[in-house]
């Protein structure tokens, strides 16, 4: 099978960790070009040695290589901010934008549960890697029960954390919130981070807590479990870290939940989970880099599958 010519904008953790994953397992991805801002990155130094184009002077740089033509798919993996001026070159030129920022400028794309319903857009959006890891488990029990409130927190080491992720913690938890509502199917969202500075560093922890009316556990329970391993087909450190658990609340003890502005009645259901990395570029405790670029992997995959894209001679 001839391989799509891809690149990626962005040499910090995430595009490089990108880089290397679709380097040594993609069977329909080739890596044409890496770009950054910085030309003393690490990224840019290893996409170099690993034989692939490189330049350091972003979007105008790459749009000068000789192999631009040539590039079917683009991951932005800057920020938020720059991801707009991207997008505008990308989408005048014709290029497929897989969009790994919070800007949200595509619809969210959770390959688990929606992998197939946005890719006939120009730019897809990965949402961020803690929708990545809770958005999959808010649908899981919203098919089973109407989920009223989800809230998820994602506990990240600092040390997985770049520059990008910090400049974008409150787009982050903006567009984490929407999504939970936009592809969990929640009424309500709330997303929280927490960038851990534990050493040695801890791997990635999520939470994630959904209100539903009363519902069958087992039911729920079952669509969670069924979940995870769909999750796993793409991102095989991705696990519960223990049993779903359940608590009801009746009339005599509801829960007030501020962000709902009333008190809640009916059932809470709380899942645990923990993303160990593939260790492709930092150590295996940086599982939010993994599930990203594993999500992003997998949407390309499935655009070339879908669009039976033929490689440029």
């Amino acid at each position: 099978m001839s391989k799509i010519k891809c690149a990626i904008i962005g040499s910090g953790n995430i595009g490089t960790d990108l880089m290397i994953k679709i380097m040594r397992l993609s069977k329909s991805l080739e890596m044409a070009a890496m770009v950054g801002i910085d030309p003393n990155s690490d990224g840019l130094a290893r996409a170099a040695r690993l034989g692939v184009a490189t330049t350091h002077e972003g979007i105008e740089g790459l749009v000068a290589l000789d192999c631009y033509k040539d590039i079917r798919i683009v991951f932005d993996a800057t920020s938020a901010g720059a991801h707009k001026h991207h997008n505008e070159v990308l989408q005048r030129d014709g290029k497929q934008v897989i969009d790994l920022t919070p800007a949200a400028i595509g619809p969210f794309t959770v390959p688990s549960v929606n992998l197939d319903a946005n890719l006939d857009e120009a730019n897809v959006n990965m949402v961020t890697c803690g929708g990545q890891a809770t958005i999959p488990m808010v649908a899981a029990v919203n098919w089973v029960s109407k989920v009223h409130y989800g809230e998820i927190v994602a506990s990240i080491s600092s040390r997985s954390a770049g520059p990008g992720t910090r400049a974008n913690i409150d787009e982050f938890t903006e567009t984490t919130s929407h999504a939970i509502v936009a592809v969990g199917g929640a009424e309500r969202g709330k997303a929280i981070i927490i960038l851990n500075p534990a050493e040695p560093p801890l791997i990635m922890r999520d939470t994630v807590y959904c209100l539903t009316d009363d519902a069958d556990q087992d039911a729920i329970r079952a669509s969670v479990e069924d979940m995870v391993k769909t999750v796993q087909s793409y991102v095989p450190g991705y696990r519960l870290k223990q049993a779903v658990q359940f608590e009801r609340f009746g009339n005599n003890n509801p829960l007030f939940i501020p962000e709902m502005g009333k008190s809640f009645t009916g059932l809470k259901t709380t899942v645990f989970l923990e993303v160990e990395g593939a260790a492709h570029y930092l150590p295996a405790y940086a599982g939010n880099l993994d599930i990203m670029t594993s999500a992003a992997m997998k949407t390309a995959e499935r655009l070339v599958e879908l669009r039976n894209w033929r490689a440029a001679a």
